[in-house]
């Protein structure tokens, strides 16, 4: 087993949502008491500018409505359930402004932003108000697939924290970051699609490196392994255990 100086960070994917309703306050209430150290999350924009954490443009899935997002407004989201679907439990669970997030998570807490919208004057606006009214420059993450939309952001706030989310075993991730010509803080691959020496030369040249999801303990094993900068999970309980377990058997080795 490779020794490893630095633990990953325990990042909840929307949350606990392997056991809470995704993309909820109470999924993140639910990952921070397991133990996770970042939270990942979705947004998309309101018909009135508001910004809404969800992963799916329309509400079909997670709550008991229908419709886009983006032709909705707040009191019409603000009234489905988001909760019920998964479990009785969480019936009346309400889908989260973004700006209830940050004033419910602790300041110290990593946020991962994955922006599912298009950039609009408008979100753009938004988020940069909302970061510096909760003073989250340094703790926010912004991903998204649409790497065009990191461009956007870091046009408008160069010291926002950007990271590339993609799916693709590249010759060499370091350099798909250096080729976008922006500051880039991070890189999101899905966590097959990158090995030790990739990890290890990415983060030799200053970058984090942020793997998502991944559920399965034989997995979570494998990745920690690599020497990532942090760990994207559905069950931030069940990642804890294995990196405390995987920790002790390090130590006890050296």
């Amino acid at each position: 087993m490779v020794h490893k100086d630095k633990r990953p960070l325990i990042i909840g994917h929307r949350g606990a949502s392997g056991e809470a309703p995704e993309n909820t306050l109470a999924s993140f209430g639910l990952a921070l008491q397991q133990g996770a150290e970042g939270l990942e999350l979705d947004i998309h924009l309101s018909a009135d500018g508001e910004i809404f954490v969800c992963h799916d443009s329309t509400v079909d899935r997670t709550t008991n409505g229908t419709g886009e997002i983006a032709n909705m407004s707040v009191e019409e989201l603000k009234m489905l359930d988001a909760g019920s679907w998964f479990d009785e439990r969480y019936a009346g669970e309400q889908l989260p402004l973004l700006e209830e997030v940050f004033a419910s998570v602790p300041a110290e807490i990593v946020i991962n932003v994955e922006v599912k919208c298009p950039l609009t004057p408008r979100l753009q606006e938004r988020l940069l108000q909302l970061l510096n009214q909760y003073d989250r420059l340094q703790s926010v993450v912004f991903s998204s697939f649409h790497h065009k939309v990191l461009l956007g952001l870091k046009q408008e706030e160069p010291r926002l924290q950007v990271g590339l989310l993609y799916r693709g075993n590249f010759i060499n991730h370091r350099n798909v970051a250096e080729l976008t010509g922006m500051d880039i803080y991070s890189l999101h691959p899905y966590y097959t699609l990158i090995d030790a020496e990739d990890v290890a030369d990415a983060v030799s040249h200053g970058l984090r490196v942020y793997t998502f999801t991944v559920n399965d303990p034989v997995q979570m094993k494998r990745v920690y392994d690599l020497g990532v900068s942090g760990i994207g999970t559905d069950f931030p309980a069940l990642l804890k255990i294995m990196l405390d377990s995987l920790e002790s058997q390090d130590k006890a080795a050296v």
